[in-house]
């Protein structure tokens, strides 16, 4: 997986407040309570997507943690009802047993 190219990053963003200027404007439209948008490094490396984890917790000023299940490296950030997280998925954890 890649990040969104300069393009792609502000067809997002538009993207984004076309929707919420939608749903503002729409108030019979049902809405989510909440909603998240998730990256994932583009690395292949455990250690480089880690490394590349912590870069985005420094940037968003947020901290890291792993989760107990999957071991699953992230960082997030809430805005209001929507969460940006970042998440590294360790290599062994998506083959099979």
């Amino acid at each position: 997986m890649t990040y969104a190219n300069p393009t792609q990053r502000q067809e997002l963003i538009a993207g984004l407040r076309a929707l919420a200027d939608f749903l503002e404007g729409n108030p019979g439209v049902p809405a989510p309570p909440f909603t998240g948008i998730v990256v994932f490094p583009p690395h292949a490396d455990d250690s480089q997507n880690r490394q590349e984890i912590d870069t985005i917790a420094s940037r968003i000023k947020s901290g890291i943690e792993t989760s107990p299940a999957h071991r699953h490296y992230m960082t997030s950030r809430r805005f209001g009802a929507i969460e940006y997280r970042a998440v590294a998925i360790p290599a062994d954890a998506t083959k099979e047993p």
